[in-house]
Parts: C-alpha cells; structure tokens; sequence
C-alpha cells in the first residue's frame, strides 16, 4: 500500500500519526519527507517553457481557436 499525504508541516498533528499507525499497523514503514516545489515557478524557471507558457495564454485570452486531433493522430505522432 502506498499512500501520500501532501501538506504544511504546521499541519501534522497527533492525528495524521495515528492514522499512519493505524493503516500500517505492524507493518515496517518508511517516511520520506521533502520541500514541495511551486509547480508553476518550477514550469517558468526555462526560458523556453516561459515563452511557450504565457504564448499559450496570450492565444488563450485573445480567443484564438484551439488545435485538437485524434486519438489516433496523436499516437500517430509518437510513433513518427
């Protein structure tokens, strides 16, 4: 069983203990914490990914007709 708790550190409480507990009662676990990373700051850090992001946006907003395709011509396309 897998399970991810995503939340504040002010946040851990006695409770979320005890249910960890509790779902892994005699069980060896392991706890594995680390810093989140903002996905949009993570997303903007590239040059590239920006402009290609906020162009995105920019098509967005000024109504510009989104491209759609298949299923199939999409799966055309990895396989080229």
């Amino acid at each position: 069983m897998v399970s991810t708790y995503r939340l504040n550190a002010g946040e851990i409480t006695g409770s979320l203990l005890e249910t960890i507990m509790n779902n892994y009662r005699d069980k060896e676990i392991e706890i594995m914490i680390y810093e989140v990373e903002d996905e949009t700051a993570y997303l903007l850090k590239s040059e590239a990914n920006r402009r290609h992001l906020l162009r995105g946006i920019e098509e967005i907003q000024s109504g510009t007709p989104l491209q759609t395709m298949t299923l199939e011509q999409l799966d055309g396309m990895a396989q080229t």
